[in-house]
Parts: C-alpha cells; sequence; structure tokens
C-alpha cells in the first residue's frame, strides 16, 4: 500500500519524487486492488504450475551441477531489499565470474537454462516472491543493489511501487541480452545507455498507473514470449 509522504525513507523525499507519489496517491483503492488481484493470482498459478515447476526442477538437476533454485539480493518497493527467486539457469556460482547482467549466448548459460530464459519459465518461482509482498505481476524489473545506487532522484519514484515480474520497459528491452553481447564494458554499458533508457518506460508506467494497464501488459508480455511483435 502507498506510504503516507511523511513515512517514506529520506532519501525518497524529494521534489522530483512529489510528482509521481500525487499521482499514485489519487489511486490508493487501485493500489489495494492490484494487491488483491496479484494475491489471488499468484495462487492460482501456483496451484496450477506445480507439477510443471516440479519437472523443471528435476531438469535442472539432471543438466548440471547446482542447485534448483538461483536467490540475489534486489531492491523494491521504498528500497527495501528482499532475495529474488528464480530457477537456476546458469552454472553454479555465475555471478562470481561474471557481470550481473547477461549477454546473448553467456557461456555461463545451461542447455536447460537457455530453454527457461527464452520463455521466461525461470521467472515462475517468483510467484513466491509475489505472495510475499515483495514483488507484483507489473513493476520495474527489481535490480541489484549496485545499480540502484546510480539512479537519479527521479529514478526512485519507481521504488514507489512494488518491483514486478514484467513491465513495458521489459517488452521493449526483451532483447536487452543481444544488445550487451558485443560491450566491453558490460555493467558501464547498462548503468549508462540501457538503464537510463529503460527508466523512461518505468516513469512513466508509473504516471499512467492503473490496474487495466497493468492487465493490458501481462497479456503483451506472453504475445511477446510466444514470437509476437512488441509493438503497440
Amino acid at each position: 500500500m502507498l506510504r503516507e509522504w511523511d513515512d517514506l525513507p529520506e532519501y525518497m523525499k524529494h521534489d522530483k519524487i512529489k510528482e509521481y507519489y500525487d499521482i499514485l496517491a489519487k489511486h490508493k483503492f487501485s493500489l489495494e486492488i492490484k494487491r488483491v488481484f496479484d494475491l489471488i493470482l499468484a495462487v492460482i498459478l501456483l496451484d496450477i504450475c506445480a507439477i510443471p515447476m516440479l519437472v523443471i526442477a528435476v531438469l535442472i538437476v539432471a543438466d548440471s551441477k547446482g542447485g534448483v533454485f538461483y536467490t540475489q539480493e534486489r531492491i523494491t518497493v521504498y528500497g527495501k531489499k528482499f532475495k529474488i527467486h528464480k530457477f537456476r539457469t546458469m552454472v553454479e556460482n555465475a555471478d562470481k565470474i561474471g557481470a550481473s547482467v547477461t549477454v546473448s549466448r553467456d557461456n555461463r548459460i545451461t542447455r536447460v537454462g537457455g530453454f527457461l530464459r527464452k520463455y521466461r519459465l525461470d521467472e515462475l518461482p517468483q510467484l513466491f516472491d509475489i505472495i510475499a509482498g515483495n514483488m507484483s505481476f507489473v513493476g520495474t524489473r527489481p535490480e541489484v543493489v549496485k545499480y540502484v545506487k546510480k539512479y537519479t532522484p527521479e529514478m526512485r519514484a519507481t521504488l514507489l511501487l512494488p518491483a514486478g515480474i514484467t513491465s513495458e520497459a521489459s517488452i521493449r528491452y526483451k532483447d536487452e541480452a543481444d544488445m550487451l553481447e558485443n560491450a566491453d564494458d558490460v555493467d558501464e554499458v547498462y548503468i549508462r545507455q540501457v538503464l537510463p533508457e529503460k527508466m523512461k518506460y518505468n516513469l512513466q508506467a508509473v504516471r499512467d498507473f492503473s490496474v487495466m494497464r497493468d492487465v493490458v501488459t501481462m497479456f503483451r508480455t506472453i504475445f511477446v514470449v510466444f514470437g509476437k511483435s512488441n509493438n503497440k
């Protein structure tokens, strides 16, 4: 739920953020509906996907050494730190032998991992993160701490809402890994070029927030995953 302005973390009490806060303050009931919608849908999908998720877990273990799940500290609403959950798609300890973002044909990705990433099945465990209240189906993708530290004051306005599994930025930058493939310094290119462009869409989504737009974004994500155009 949207906190009172005085209850926000001090680093978020900025004029650049107040504009977005005032917009969301007009939609408090819609924000409550968003949470209820997220919770009900996440529980339903977990029930439907329980057996497929079990099969995926077995395939991951059979394909490569390491655990079934991958967890990493990310940032969500109001700057809260949480552990995001995904199916492991890379070799064990991949985050210690490469950048925090993934490039196309990354040699850390396993065979099963490549398939899971293609259809975004690796993100199914994030249903647990939604139920826990750390994420939503639609919202700015949760970044690692070092990237959030690079946010401008305006970018921090995205932290007024929970992080999401998908977003307009996710749709527009579905081929992000390909874009970063030839970068000499992946982290630097991501921070200086990719992140600011994605944030334009994320900030616009905050301005235009509505539950119906969230639903549309979810359906558009499904179309994009199965090869349809990402154009409106």
